[in-house]
């Protein structure tokens, strides 16, 4: 005789996948009622199914930040979808808020695709039958004095992280992510010597080419940029820039005198 599973089994398993109920009783006929083995034959069968969906488009998403519990370490990641329906849907935002957390586990810098991270994409890739994504993730952490801010925007398409050394309120940290977040110019650096020098070039090949275009020999174009240059340096340096909420400051005047920025990253869906 086949095994029958209890139906409180089928709607529990049907519960935590969101998938149809004739999917979530055949994976515990299969597993002779196991709901976590069930779970993952699930996941292998139609997250097989998801993986030949891959190439459709997730121009959709969410950023989502986790900072640990001692206030010394934070992680900032990108998760994509392919419809804004599903990146607001509760279960793509408590997936998103589980990698961030995630991700406060690995080394600092890059974060890469973990088997944990997979499994929590693939549970939601599943449950929705989109091409969900795990984008990218970023870890940063400091000693004693470090201090992390962040700020995610209201509709979850664009985060702020921002690590901070000194005595730094809560208060500052926030203000100053929501100036990175609402800056008409991106920061592209903490200081103008920390613009990349990609950046940098490009700017300068610009300025050339116009003054160039103006009728000027290139040998007066390239002196006459160089004070072009240092404008644009301070125009894309963060704490050089007019504060967004008092314009009449610049973002380093809002900084306590035993206080500095050590790094920043400012995420949007789609960008990286």
């Amino acid at each position: 005789m086949s095994f029958e599973p209890k139906p409180a089994d089928v709607m529990k398993l049907r519960n935590e996948t969101g998938l149809p109920m004739m999917e979530c009783k055949k994976a515990l006929i299969e597993t002779q009622g196991d709901v976590e083995k069930a779970k993952d034959l699930l996941r292998k069968k139609l997250g097989a199914k998801m993986d030949a969906r891959s190439d459709r488009a997730a121009g959709e998403g969410r950023v989502a930040v986790a900072v640990g519990a001692d206030g010394r370490a934070a992680a900032i990641v990108e998760l994509r979808a392919e419809t804004d329906f599903t990146a607001k849907n509760d279960g793509f935002v408590s997936m998103a808020k589980a990698v961030a957390e995630m991700a406060l586990a690995e080394h600092d810098g890059e974060v890469a695709l973990s088997e944990g991270i997979k499994k929590a994409v693939d549970g939601v890739r599943i449950s929705t039958g989109e091409n969900v994504s795990y984008a990218r993730g970023h870890k940063l952490s400091g000693g004693g004095q470090t201090a992390f801010g962040s700020y995610i925007h209201h509709d979850g398409k664009l985060g702020v992280l921002l690590q901070g050394e000194g005595s730094l309120s809560e208060e500052t940290l926030r203000s100053i992510c929501m100036h990175i977040a609402a800056s008409p110019i991106t920061p592209q650096g903490i200081t103008p010597n920390d613009i990349p020098q990609h950046i940098a070039d490009k700017e300068r090949t610009f300025a050339i080419e116009q003054a160039m275009e103006s009728g000027k020999p290139r040998e007066i174009a390239e002196k006459m940029v160089e004070g072009k240059m240092r404008k644009f340096f301070e125009e894309v340096a963060l704490l050089e820039q007019p504060f967004v909420m008092d314009p009449t400051k610049k973002v380093k005047e809002m900084l306590p005198k035993d206080a500095s920025i050590v790094a920043f990253l400012r995420w949007k869906v789609g960008q990286g």
